[in-house]
């Protein structure tokens, strides 16, 4: 039988600030062209089926 998922917690404080930190440092953040091929080569590599 499934667990019911439980809610995700509301960040308050430090932790609140740093996850915006974060965000907003990864919003500009750009993948090298060799790093998102790699990754597509995984991708495709254990991908189970076509439809993504």
């Amino acid at each position: 039988m499934a667990r019911q998922i439980e809610e995700t917690p509301i960040l308050l404080g430090e932790d609140a600030r740093k996850f915006e930190r974060d965000i907003k440092e990864n919003e500009t953040r750009k993948v090298s062209e060799e790093e998102y091929k790699r990754v597509m080569q995984v991708f495709h590599s254990v991908k189970i089926c076509d439809e993504f």
